[in-house]
């Protein structure tokens, strides 16, 4: 799929906004001018919400009464629309067809996004990296988003009886009721991720390869009680084990210490981890991999190649790893926000918009 143009209208700090694109963006200004909401803006049609955390009320310019956003791209072979308001709540059109929500744009426009927060998928704890594993899964599998909300009621159900125990232990009984529950469900979510580990690796190797100019290799390794098994029932067995084994333990900490929730995607590079030993640039690197590697996998199975949207990618990165994003991404459309000047005067072919105060500089 391709964006070709877009429209704002009193959105963030766009009163009024229209710009078309290429297949290489480069969106470039000095801060708080309107690059990341342009960014954002684009990200919207996805059906997704903000990802800088907004409440959608707060996407409208101050003092308007709403927020319009038009998009034309091409998909499917055809040139399409789509169009939101922001109100009370968000509406959404699709080639002048109300929808009954904005996540059914998501079947016609798909993209990944990179932000500096997502840097915290390499710097923060294992939840961060279970993140990105599981929201890539839920373009992918249409029961998984079901099936970690069964886990995770299952598991709160399990904590809650763990925390009545410390009084009442006669009820020990009823836990083998939860750990079965666990396991079933618990083997299930693993093998959906170890599974697309496999899947994403070939690519994810590819590109980091290509960013680092040959010199590092990337790899990621799940980690948890069941992580070498490819199989759904010898996962169950052994995660139906870990609980058993940790029965103690978690009546001690009145919670549920092993499972797909405590689980960890350990990142890589040259065998040693990215997280530890890994360069400011490294990490960045790291992040932007595994998006665009997201998004080569994404297309594999659906036919789709999503665009890629690339906020403040360019910081920390040598003139190699920025030379590889400006100009050996091929087949795919980018939009990449920076501060700097020079970046631009590296772009072989492409387009770049000056953004100021909210509009484009000529």
């Amino acid at each position: 799929m391709k964006i070709n143009s877009i429209e704002l209208k009193d959105f963030r700090n766009f009163e009024s906004f229209c710009a078309d694109f290429d297949d290489v963006n480069i969106i470039w200004g000095e801060n708080a001018q309107g690059k990341t909401n342009l960014i954002e803006a684009i990200y919207l049609f996805t059906g997704a919400r903000s990802f800088r955390g907004a409440k959608d009320r707060e996407l409208i310019r101050f003092g308007a009464e709403k927020s319009n956003l038009t998009l034309n791209f091409n998909a499917s072979e055809r040139e399409q629309s789509a169009e939101i308001e922001i109100k009370n709540k968000r509406t959404v059109k699709l080639n002048g067809v109300s929808k009954k929500n904005s996540g059914e744009l998501s079947k016609s426009i798909k993209a990944v996004i990179f932000s500096p927060v997502h840097l915290s998928m390499i710097k923060d704890g294992p939840k961060e990296r279970r993140k990105f594993i599981d929201g890539a899964l839920f373009q992918l599998k249409a029961n998984y988003r079901m099936l970690l909300k069964e886990y995770m009621r299952a598991l709160e159900q399990r904590n809650s009886l763990l925390k009545d125990l410390y009084k009442h232990p006669e009820l020990d009984g009823m836990l083998y009721i939860w750990n079965n529950e666990l396991a079933e469900k618990g083997a299930k979510i693993i093998f959906q991720r170890l599974k697309y580990i496999e899947a994403l690796s070939p690519f994810l190797k590819d590109i980091f390869l290509g960013i680092s100019s040959n010199r590092e290799n990337i790899e990621l390794k799940y980690s948890g009680c069941a992580e070498f098994e490819a199989d759904i029932e010898n996962i169950r067995k052994k995660l139906l084990k870990a609980l058993e084994e940790s029965y103690q333990q978690d009546i001690i900490n009145r919670v549920t210490t092993k499972g797909p929730h405590r689980d960890d995607v350990e990142i890589l590079i040259n065998g040693k981890s990215a997280r530890t030993y890994g360069s400011q640039g490294q990490q960045r690197s790291c992040v932007l991999a595994l998006k665009l590697a997201e998004a080569a996998l994404l297309e594999n199975m659906t036919g789709i190649k999503p665009i890629a949207l690339l906020d403040d990618v360019m910081s920390e990165l040598d003139e190699k790893r920025q030379d590889y994003i400006l100009n050996h991404i091929k087949g795919q459309q980018l939009f990449i926000t920076c501060c700097d000047k020079e970046t631009i005067l590296r772009l072989k072919e492409g387009k770049t918009l000056h953004i100021e105060n909210g509009g484009i500089k000529s």
